[in-house]
């Protein structure tokens, strides 16, 4: 197990950075009070605070807008607003094994994008068959024996001198461009990562989970910027391509783990107090698996990973969480037949009323619309993730109950199809409804029984365990 990352400097964002509130950060009260976030959170500002915060952009000035803008940065509600520019000196790191024409294609991308033309760039040869070989002015450092991909990433972020390293894996392709958007975030100082969009690579072998792959990719964390951490929306960002700060690292990722090595290094980061941030400006193509089952293997062996994390960072890795409230209501909602459902509305309508007042401000009415609103929307996205964890995490278990219970094969067999259906309606116009459900109900049966099998290697069952929301 590798050591400790080094903690954060005490150092404030700089003059000249900006943040602009996300577009799903509501504001209320006259700009005095913002919801938003992942988790949704509510943030009411002090008058100064509101004072400066009068438009959706802030340019950080002094100490006050600085250590404003960065609560809005960690509470998820704004994102940094930066031109992309230069940043500090950058090296390459790409390890690989066994992909003598994928490293090709991906040296000669760095090699013909002006923005990366030039750039010191260390090939670590992990224990391929044969010897790796690359043009002249590339360093190439060889393991005799293969030690794993976090082992390759760490040899090469110790023979990098730059204050930044960029990791790219040999089976990706960056898009021209791509680093001159992150490099701006590491103008704060508290910046230890950041990630770019993880996209299909275009001609690329196709297969038949191909087109669920290019809008659901495991690796794609979606169009959107944001905060990396645990129990957010974008709980970690994949090393496949990965920017990061050598001094937030440290000794880099646990060479122990071939597996949910970058997740580890990530929760690490964030729990010693730096900021790792998502960037889809940026994008690197990805050569995913095309046949069925090397797709499949895949998922399951990313499955696998979650034992390994739960053994360092406990119950980040819960695959629902749910207040205890909620998880009452849908109890009485789903198995306490028509008295139960009564029961669910009343217990859903008391948990409205206890927010509203949790809301309210002194001198002003109780928002109570505002408070059912929120309290539906929190009961919906709970029953998201009660499907999601039916068909993905706890599948073994509801085939189970399906086998003895036609109520139980009803249900699942609803949460199934419902599930499958919200996830593919984003994305209707590029792939088919069939293909899509039938797709994600694969990646959920591969997923979960690397998740089953890496708990019951680990004797350990915190992966299958339901979590509190934290705070």
């Amino acid at each position: 197990m590798t050591g400790p990352v080094p903690a954060p400097p005490a150092a404030r964002l700089p003059d000249g950075f900006a943040v602009r509130l996300d577009p799903r950060t509501r504001r209320r009260d006259g700009g005095a009070t913002l919801l938003g976030g992942s988790p949704l959170r509510l943030l009411r500002l002090a008058p100064r605070a509101a004072e400066l915060l009068r438009a959706d952009r802030l340019e950080v000035r002094d100490a006050t807008t600085a250590e404003l803008a960065g609560r809005l940065l960690d509470a998820g509600l704004a994102h940094p607003e930066l031109a992309p520019g230069a940043g500090p000196p950058v090296t390459v790191v790409v390890p690989v094994r066994d992909r003598p024409i994928a490293l090709a294609r991906l040296l000669d991308a760095l090699r013909t994008d002006p923005g990366t033309a030039g750039l010191p760039v260390v090939v670590v040869d992990d224990g391929s068959r044969e010897a790796v070989s690359a043009p002249p002015g590339i360093r190439v450092v060889r393991h005799t024996s293969s030690r794993g991909p976090a082992a390759a990433r760490n040899t090469g972020l110790a023979a990098a001198s730059t204050e930044a390293v960029a990791f790219l894996d040999s089976d990706c392709v960056p898009r021209p461009g791509w680093l001159a958007p992150l490099l701006p975030h590491l103008a704060d100082p508290r910046l230890a990562a950041v990630a770019p969009r993880i996209v299909p690579l275009t001609g690329a072998a196709r297969g038949w989970t191909s087109p669920y792959e290019d809008v659901a990719g495991a690796l794609d964390m979606g169009a959107s910027p944001a905060a990396v951490r645990p129990f957010s929306a974008v709980s970690y960002v994949p090393s496949a391509a990965l920017l990061v700060r050598r001094a937030a690292v440290g000794s880099g990722f646990d060479p122990a783990m071939r597996v949910a090595e970058d997740v580890d290094l990530v929760w690490r980061l964030t729990g010693a107090g730096w900021r790792v941030r998502y960037e889809p400006a940026a994008e690197v193509a990805h050569e995913h698996p095309a046949a069925t089952g090397d797709w499949v293997r895949r998922r399951a062996f990313y499955g696998t990973g979650a034992a390994l994390l739960a053994k360092r960072h406990g119950s980040a890795v819960a695959p629902l969480v749910l207040a205890p409230t909620t998880a009452v209501t849908w109890v009485l909602a789903l198995a306490g037949g028509p008295r139960g459902r009564v029961a669910a509305a009343g217990l859903l309508g008391a948990t409205a009323v206890r927010l509203a007042h949790r809301l309210r401000r002194p001198g002003e009415p109780v928002p109570v619309v505002l408070a059912a609103a929120l309290t539906v929307r929190g009961l919906a996205a709970s029953g998201q993730g009660l499907a999601r964890a039916v068909t993905r995490h706890h599948w073994p278990l509801a085939v189970a109950a399906a086998l003895g219970s036609a109520h139980a094969r009803r249900g699942v067999l609803t949460a199934a199809v419902a599930d499958g259906i919200v996830a593919w309606w984003p994305h209707r116009h590029r792939v088919g409804p069939v293909r899509y459900v039938l797709a994600r109900r694969l990646d959920d049966l591969a997923y979960g029984s690397g998740l089953w099998l890496g708990a019951l290697r680990a004797r350990d069952a915190r992966t299958l365990v339901p979590a509190r929301p934290p705070g």
